[in-house]
């Protein structure tokens, strides 16, 4: 069966009541442990509870407080993103809380958002992913985002991958909607059937989020090769196969690609290429001498 666009949008339906009772639970946990201080307000003795009340938050994020007071009491009302953005400065949420808040609403967040987690790699896995040239590196997630990618990486595939725009620095989406990245790709067709298995496999772990859902529906509209993929329901475990690369300036180069996770718990791994040839060891290093496309 062909998954549509309607079946992904299902699945942001798992037991609603529940997901807005959470809602719901984390706001008022969220309130109750902010410093009143903290957010412009004093912390008088004729507080009964502790941290802000309802009002204030409600006056901080610009909202009612009748609809902020259903919000928080589970009942199944709509946030938008920008209201919901507001309520998260309002209590000083961080990244991975302002990430739970929008989760917990079924509300996919702004490119400008998600690239502020992307920000979030640890400075020093671009440090590593650097020290390797002249071998290609590269840094994913679990929904395929670019995360990272080397100087190295970038003169293989003969694109600036760091220039690329942040709703589109994806390894999967670029591999179907991409001509220059297709072609780069030789075997991409293989590469897709077990892209397409990998990402069933790792999105059972996510069912409910809007990112991944609206990253599957992107690709369905995207691709019809990634939608008859996708109908066949096969799953795979990541592999460390040998993979060819087109270049321009060296031909053919055939690398082993190998992975090191770096948070299992997402998806996030540093891919590695290693040359399998002579062949292969002479290319990277024939590469490593040109600039880097577009620089």
């Amino acid at each position: 069966m062909v998954v549509t666009t309607t079946t992904t949008e299902r699945a942001l339906d798992r037991t609603p009541v529940d997901r807005h009772r959470e809602l719901g639970a984390f706001l008022r946990a969220r309130r109750e442990s902010t410093v009143p201080e903290s957010v412009g307000y004093s912390s008088s003795t004729s507080r009964r509870t502790p941290g802000l009340r309802r009002e204030e938050v409600a006056v901080l994020a610009g909202v009612g407080v009748t609809w902020y007071t259903w919000l928080e009491q589970g009942r199944p009302v709509n946030a938008s993103e920008q209201v919901l953005s507001a309520i998260a400065r309002a209590l000083l949420l961080d990244e991975l809380e302002t990430t739970h808040l929008f989760t917990l609403a079924g509300v996919v967040r702004r490119a400008d958002d998600v690239r502020q987690q992307c920000r979030g790699l640890s400075p020093a896995v671009h440090v590593v992913i650097d020290q390797l040239g002249p071998l290609p590196a590269l840094v994913l997630n679990g929904r395929y985002d670019i995360l990272a990618a080397n100087d190295a990486y970038c003169r293989l595939v003969d694109q600036d991958v760091p220039a690329i725009a942040d709703g589109d620095r994806n390894w999967l989406y670029l591999a179907l909607t991409d001509p220059h990245w297709r072609t780069t790709l030789v075997d991409w067709r293989t590469h897709l059937d077990a892209c397409a298995a990998q990402f069933r496999v790792a999105m059972a772990d996510h069912l409910g989020d809007p990112l991944w859902t609206h990253q599957l529906t992107r690709l369905l509209d995207a691709s019809p090769e990634f939608e008859q993929a996708w109908s066949r329901h096969e799953v795979r475990r990541p592999e460390e196969p040998l993979k060819r690369f087109l270049n321009p300036h060296v031909g053919v180069v055939e690398l082993r690609s190998s992975s090191w996770w770096a948070a299992p718990q997402h998806g996030t791994r540093m891919i590695f290429y290693t040359p399998v040839d002579e062949a292969g060891r002479a290319a990277l290093d024939t590469l490593s001498r040109r600039p880097v496309p577009g620089r």
